[in-house]
């Protein structure tokens, strides 16, 4: 039983507009009119705003498998990618292409190809909860989605909302399976659904905090800050920080929003035209504490000063960074 158009957009979480053509089903995290403001801005920030990040298909079924079937095609700096599929929250399987390759240590460089793929899912007896987590690191076209024929497919949804804005890390880099991206251990953990809104490279850009999505977050994230260190001037970031948060805080009133300032990066003790790196969070510290619905969390300890917990061995986390991240983000996090 192949899905159609309605029954994907019925059980897919972090899309703002599902499409379909000729070739398959198409899921977008930026509205139109953002898509537009980066196509403007940026040509690469707009490429990787059609990555798949923080989208997710969940369902319950009580069919015995499942055959998916993917276009993809570029989304980020990176060219791995997986579909991790999950029953009852355990893994049964990836859709990726790098389960036949030895990775290095820092797996972030390695070449590896995109375009179509497929493969089948045993999903064992009886009904089940069925997720399938889509790349962070890539756009991604369905061209296929099978169950058994008649088998049930009732669409699971979430009734509160995360919004997460941010750069390289809130994107997913460099996590090998999306599922453990930490905006996605947050989401389940406020039992959200995440939309998500990072993109790798980016720094304060009021114009897109001005850009009102339809739809009323519970929570909202932000994490900016590490590539205005290494790319602005300290005056300069003030006062796009400044215009971010003033325009999430009118345009979302009603949503807890959460300020994190930058986690640690290797370089951290070089000096740059914006000056040291812990004045990102004392600025961004003292620009948020007038807000009343934006709540301020240090992120420089979140994970170890330890290279280990890096894909690039440098600044972006890995699996195992992710999950430390998650675990002190979630230990800061009042709701």
């Amino acid at each position: 039983m192949k899905l159609d158009l309605e029954q994907i957009r019925s059980i897919c979480l972090g899309a703002v507009r599902v499409t379909e053509s000729e070739s398959g089903v198409s899921l977008y995290r930026f509205t139109e009119e953002q898509e537009e403001i980066y196509r403007q801005a940026n040509e690469d920030f707009y490429q990787k705003s059609f990555a798949s990040a923080g989208m997710k298909l969940y369902f319950e079924t009580d069919s015995r498998s499942l055959y998916l079937k993917v276009n993809v095609t570029p989304g980020s700096s990176r060219k791995y990618f997986s579909f991790d599929v999950m029953v009852d929250d355990r893994i049964v399987g990836y859709l990726d292409n790098f389960n036949d390759v030895s990775l290095p240590r820092d797996y972030t460089k390695v070449e590896l190809p995109l375009g179509e793929f497929s493969k089948s899912f045993t999903l064992g007896e009886g009904i089940k909860r069925v997720c399938i987590y889509m790349p962070w690191s890539v756009a991604a076209e369905i061209r296929e989605l099978s169950l058994d024929d008649n088998a049930t497919i009732k669409p699971i949804r979430y009734s509160k909302k995360l919004l997460a804005f941010g750069d390289s890390i809130t994107h997913g880099y460099d996590a090998l399976r999306p599922s453990k991206r930490y905006a996605s251990t947050l989401a389940e953990a406020l039992l959200a659904e995440e939309i998500n809104k990072g993109i790798g490279g980016e720094i304060f850009f009021p114009a897109l905090a001005e850009s009102r999505d339809d739809f009323e977050p519970d929570y909202i994230t932000v994490a900016y800050g590490t590539n205005d260190w290494s790319k602005t001037g300290e005056e300069d970031f003030k006062k796009r920080c400044n215009s971010f948060y003033g325009a999430l805080s009118r345009n979302y009133p009603n949503a807890k929003i959460f300020a994190i300032t930058p986690i640690w990066r290797k370089d951290y003790l070089e000096e740059k035209e914006f000056g040291a790196f812990y004045k990102v969070a004392e600025d961004i510290k003292n620009i948020v504490k007038d807000y009343k619905n934006i709540t301020c969390i240090c992120g420089f300890e979140f994970i170890a000063q330890d290279e280990n917990y890096f894909g690039d061995l440098r600044l972006h986390p890995n699996d195992a960074g992710f999950e430390c991240y998650a675990k002190s983000l979630l230990e800061k996090i009042s709701v």
